[in-house]
């Protein structure tokens, strides 16, 4: 009765639910724009969360990730482009019922399976997240630095097709981790001689910057993109007969997006392609599959929707993030000054509180709004890509300067856009070098404590059975990302040589 009155009270006396509905719209709003992710997305709102209340702040990002989500299907459905990576899935049958006329339709079955793997996916964040840092009440500052290889160790998984990109795109954030003050001794370093580093590089430039900026970059040197066709887009959902058929492929949604969300390093995409996979191997109607099947669209829909909320649990409850969106989410989070992990429930309770009922308004709103916003995401989509790219361009820097009133900021940003924008030339991933630049001072403020402890002995890293445990995750985590690589390129020359 008590929880009920505090979350009654939230939506009362606190700007919760204008900050979820403001979410949402934003985000569907930079979902329907083709390559614009929702990590991009939420990083071009989160310079103007810094003077936010936390709560209210984490609110407005978590529901601009839940609007990228469903936002990404619509241009993928009316134009075969998808808006977000994880939409991708969504394009295979949802462009082909566009061409049959059935778009309004399709975008119909989107939004309903959104709202389902949304709800799905805050009842698992609420279930999972608090008995997780329930455990991690007995960290060690040895256990914390295993906690921190063990985020690292999932570049292994994000490095695309080469294991050596990915290592150096972690190594980079690394080093980015290290510009500043000496987290024992208090020695500047790698400052050269700048006042306005010595506190360090904030991950929140480098995110704005990496996702943002090095985007805008490409996409000034592409063409136009595809226009949309007014009269076929206008909203239809399911009958009763067709929800009944989409509840199959919408459960496999649902646990593929649970699991897939949980595991550091899948994310929405992986989830919606294997969602869509099961869906096709277990569907009566598996020749429609690729010609425009409904279950084609409910499936991947939910699973990626289902992502943007249990994507949160390794990031509330260790503090590792396992996705690019999830990785702003955390940059929100630490700006605020809250510290993920054993202590979060009990420190900042009101903030996890404002967060479950602000997801849960998020995806209410997600149904109204997503009615509503459509001709708005007609409209954007159909403007000129130079004037939505010189409006984004000044969003980004209206948004950090208005941070901290630093111009050295801005540099910071474009510095951190360039550095993208080299990586995607070359291929480098992102999260690999997000993952080094988030984690490396809790790794090597741990490391450094832990020898201070011991006077210097390393055994103490294998004393802790905490650490020895998640050292020994994180050693299989390598090993078997290592062992998937060989087999599935001894699999490919196989393949090859028949």
């Amino acid at each position: 009765m008590g929880t009920l009155t505090n979350v009654l009270a939230l939506l009362v006396t606190t700007p919760l639910v204008p900050a979820a509905a403001a979410g949402v719209a934003w985000g569907i709003l930079g979902g329907a724009l083709p390559g614009i992710s929702p990590s991009i997305t939420m990083a071009l709102v989160l310079p103007f969360t810094y003077g936010m209340d936390p709560g209210v702040a984490i609110v407005l990002l978590s529901a601009t990730y839940v609007g990228a989500e469903y936002g990404g299907s619509i241009p993928a459905i009316l134009i075969n482009t998808p808006g977000t990576n994880a939409a991708a899935a969504t394009v295979l049958d949802g462009y082909e019922m566009q061409k049959q006329g059935r778009g309004g339709e399709a975008l119909g079955i989107s939004l309903y399976s959104g709202v389902i793997g949304g709800l799905f996916g805050l009842l698992m964040l609420v279930l999972l997240t608090e008995p997780l840092a329930r455990v991690a009440l007995a960290f060690t500052p040895m256990a914390y630095f295993a906690l921190g290889v063990l985020g690292l160790s999932v570049i292994a998984s994000l490095s695309g097709e080469s294991l050596i990109k990915g290592l150096a795109a972690g190594l980079i954030g690394l080093m980015i981790a290290t510009v500043g003050s000496d987290p024992i001794s208090g020695v500047p370093r790698f400052t050269f001689d700048q006042v306005d580093l010595l506190d360090g590089i904030p991950p929140i430039l480098v995110m704005v910057g990496l996702f943002a900026v090095s985007e805008l970059l490409q996409q000034s040197s592409t063409g136009e993109w595809r226009k949309a066709d007014r009269l076929s887009a206008r909203l239809r959902f399911p009958n009763a007969q067709l929800r009944r058929r989409l509840i199959k492929p919408q459960l496999f949604g649902s646990v593929i997006g649970t699991f897939e969300g949980v595991m550091p390093g899948a994310g929405g995409t992986i989830a919606s392609f294997m969602a869509y996979n099961e869906a096709r191997r277990w569907s009566r109607h598996r020749d429609e599959f690729g010609k425009g099947s409904p279950e084609g669209i409910a499936a991947p829909e939910t699973a990626n929707n289902t992502v943007a909320a249990t994507a949160l649990v390794p990031v509330l409850s260790f503090g590792i993030p396992g996705s690019n969106s999830a990785a702003i989410l955390l940059g929100g989070l630490l700006i605020h000054g809250i510290v993920p992990g054993p202590r979060l429930f009990q420190e900042n309770g009101d903030v996890i509180l404002s967060l479950y009922t602000g997801l849960f308004v998020a995806c209410l709103a997600l149904l109204a709004l997503g009615m509503l916003i459509l001709p708005a995401c007609l409209w954007l989509v159909n403007r000129p890509k130079a004037y939505l790219m010189a409006f984004i361009y000044a969003l980004i820097f209206s948004g950090v300067y208005s941070i901290d009133y630093s111009l050295f900021d801005l540099a910071l940003v474009l510095g951190a856009g360039a550095i993208g924008l080299g990586m995607r030339l070359v291929g480098l991933p992102f999260l690999p070098m997000v993952l080094g630049v988030v984690l490396g001072y809790l790794v090597e403020s741990n490391y450094r404590r832990s020898l201070v402890l011991s006077g210097g002995d390393h055994g103490i890293f294998v004393e802790d059975r905490i650490a020895l445990a998640l050292l020994t995750v994180a050693a299989l985590f390598i090993v078997g990302s290592l062992a998937t690589r060989v087999w599935l390129s001894v699999r490919q020359g196989a393949t090859s040589n028949d």
